[in-house]
């Protein structure tokens, strides 16, 4: 099957998320300064999921430029992804709203943990499955990255039930961690 369709629905979905993140977002009751306060944690919860968001929708380009043709399965391997991805805007309320309390912080890494494993699967169901155009191997630092980043996710939700900041010190971690430029392949 054409993976332009596929593309383009994750495209969409990914659209559709950002846009309820960000509907998400209160305004402050008042003009002055210091009403921004009580927002900023929901305003810098929001601006780390943006981030994530943004890295998936990247790495997922940068993943399908080297597709060649999808089939059902790369397809439900694409919708499991999207499903954890789409979860993203519940936890970043949730952890947003409770930045010091444990659970919702650590089901934000929950959340990030699965959609980097999901990301993974997908990208092993394609490769597997010979999806992939001759030649298009994968990059090492992407594997590194990945590998790295289901680590310290991992680790992020112990952390987050002993002390949530903790947590979101190791989500704001691996999020450097994917910004920062890499090699060519």
């Amino acid at each position: 099957m054409n993976k332009v369709r596929l593309e383009a629905f994750s495209d969409g979905v990914i659209a559709i998320i950002i846009t309820i993140m960000v509907l998400e977002l209160k305004t402050p009751h008042g003009a002055a300064p210091h009403y921004l306060a009580p927002v900023l944690p929901v305003l810098l919860r929001y601006l780390l999921s943006f981030i994530y968001v943004g890295i998936y929708w990247i790495n997922h380009h940068y993943l399908f430029d080297r597709v060649r043709e999808v089939d059902g399965v790369a397809m439900w391997a694409n919708l499991h992804l999207l499903f954890w991805i789409s979860l993203i805007p519940f936890v970043t309320a949730w952890a947003g709203e409770h930045p010091f309390d444990s659970l919702p912080v650590a089901m934000y890494g929950v959340v990030l943990l699965m959609c980097s494993i999901g990301f993974v699967v997908l990208d092993d169901v394609l490769r597997r499955r010979g999806a992939m155009h001759a030649g298009a191997a994968r990059p090492s630092w992407m594997e590194r990255k990945n590998l790295a980043s289901i680590l310290l996710y991992a680790l992020a939700i112990p952390l987050a039930l002993w002390y949530a900041p903790a947590g979101s010190v190791v989500h704001v971690v691996v999020a450097l961690l994917w910004l920062r430029p890499r090699a060519h392949a």
